[in-house]
């Protein structure tokens, strides 16, 4: 469904008599800082954003909503780069901030029941305090929320080793479309009661529900890690040596791909920073390794160090204390920070059966070269996921505008042609939603459409993502 109802003064008032005048803002600052996320430049205000505070509220907000057909986007931290949280339609925007308690960490039964609205990086130190690990740390862990990694299926340097958010879902309190709210699962580790509710609200992007509760499971906190960084005078060869150390029997909690560009940019952009640098180093791989032995962490290392040799890397570096470790990770997450501050860019978030990752960065550079542009790529080599900068630099606009979208639809044509997907964890949103039918065919998006059907049946929650256009 296409057509929305417009926010009127009596919708206005109708909504402050549910969540309070404090509850809801009109003023035009506040629509524009709620409507942007980190995609791009790219603005699309609501026509109110509103507060709710607890479950209840959220209830009566959808079922108004969904009388009336104003559509609701849940905006989060607005830290995602797909733009996902833009109010493409107007309507209202969601914002979940005020469900920011961490309910309960369960230490007998290694779970956690937390709101949407919880920082992830305060909910990893949280557990982390109690002896309990959640590995999911999205690069904006410090800033994004548990709820907008829920919906993009957010993942991180840990899920090389431990996995993404979804493998640690155990079960959601959700507000349907229509105001009902239901639990989607069960506080247990198997369960094969009915259809797999839990997981089909993860990654669904706010578009079936909105997430009001979640229950995690957790895992010991492993209480020793390394750090490495390895230097490659050829970027392919840093791809290659990702499997070759998988191979080795060795599995890193992390393994990190930057290529020059991505360095140099973001060593201007940070302080207290330095690496190995120069025209003949290509490329960097950032290694974690962790454990509870930490003699066994240092013999992985040898191995990597002395495996790595025949890919030319150079001078290994291991981190010799704390501060140097939180030195180089803190590079690693600030690279998509630099190369926004350097130049217009598009980010695609692509990912590929990690062997393929030598063929994808070698097929992005000469799909550059083809239509023009320049990429600067890094991100998460040990799981196949790499993030690919496209940089709009000397580009005109018209051949931005006309000629790159073709550029990416050959990227994306590659990586399915290598086994791969568009996203591995920055969602579809709204900037890849014309990408789909590349790897979905008409049945297949028919079925997804059907499910958004069955849930949300005037189409009120998050419209304008996911699916393509030229499909409506």
């Amino acid at each position: 469904m296409d057509e929305f109802t417009k926010l009127t003064q009596e919708h206005v008032t109708h909504l402050q008599k549910l969540l309070g005048n404090e509850g809801v803002r009109v003023d035009e600052e506040s629509l524009r800082e709620y409507g942007h996320d980190e995609t791009e430049d790219l603005v699309h205000m609501p026509e109110a954003v509103v507060f709710p505070s607890c479950v209840d509220e959220v209830s009566a907000l959808l079922k108004y909503a969904n009388e009336n057909v104003i559509p609701v986007t849940a905006v989060g931290a607005r830290t995602g780069l797909s733009g996902g949280a833009l109010s493409t339609h107007g309507g209202i925007a969601l914002s979940m901030e005020k469900f920011n308690a961490i309910l309960e960490i369960d230490q007998r039964n290694f779970q956690a029941t937390v709101e949407p609205g919880v920082i992830n990086y305060v909910f990893h130190s949280a557990c982390k305090e109690k002896g309990l690990f959640y590995p999911p740390d999205p690069s904006s862990w410090g800033s994004c929320t548990l709820g907008g990694n829920l919906a993009y299926n957010a993942g991180g340097p840990k899920a090389v080793k431990y996995g993404v958010t979804n493998q640690y879902v155990l079960n959601l309190e959700v507000v349907l479309a229509n105001g009902d709210v239901i639990w989607t699962g069960a506080n247990v580790l198997k369960n094969s009661t009915g259809y797999n509710l839990t997981q089909l609200m993860v990654g669904s992007e706010g578009t079936l529900g909105i997430i009001t509760k979640i229950v995690f499971k957790l895992l010991p906190y492993p209480s020793e890690d390394l750090t490495l960084l390895v230097p490659f005078t050829s970027a392919e060869k840093a791809c290659e040596a990702v499997s070759a150390i998988f191979h080795a029997g060795i599995t890193p909690s992390g393994m990190e791909f930057m290529e020059k560009d991505a360095i140099d940019w973001t060593l201007k952009y940070v302080d207290d920073v330095s690496v190995p640098t120069g025209d003949h180093i290509r490329a960097h791989l950032l290694i974690e390794l962790d454990g509870n032995d930490r003699e066994a962490l240092y013999t992985d290392a040898e191995k990597i160090a002395a495996l790595v040799e025949d890919f030319d890397a150079v001078d290994v570096l291991i981190a010799e204390s704390q501060a140097q470790r939180d030195a180089l990770w803190k590079l690693r997450r600030r690279v998509g920070e630099a190369v926004k501050s350097h130049s217009i860019y598009k980010e695609e978030d692509t990912v590929v059966p990690r062997a393929e990752l030598p063929k994808l960065l070698r097929g992005v550079k000469e799909i550059g070269e083809k239509y023009g542009f320049k990429s600067v790529c890094y991100g998460h080599a040990g799981d196949g996921n790499l993030h690919v900068n496209i940089v709009k630099g000397n580009m005109t606009d018209e051949a931005w505008e006309v000629e790159l979208p073709k550029g990416i639809s050959e990227i994306f044509k590659l990586v399915v042609s290598l086994g791969g997907t568009l996203s591995g964890e920055h969602g579809i949103g709204f900037v890849q939603k014309n990408y789909m039918d590349i790897v979905f065919n008409h049945a297949n998006l028919a079925v997804q459409r059907a499910i958004k059907k069955a849930l949300d049946p005037k189409g009120i929650l998050n419209p304008g993502k996911i699916f393509p256009d030229q499909h409506l």
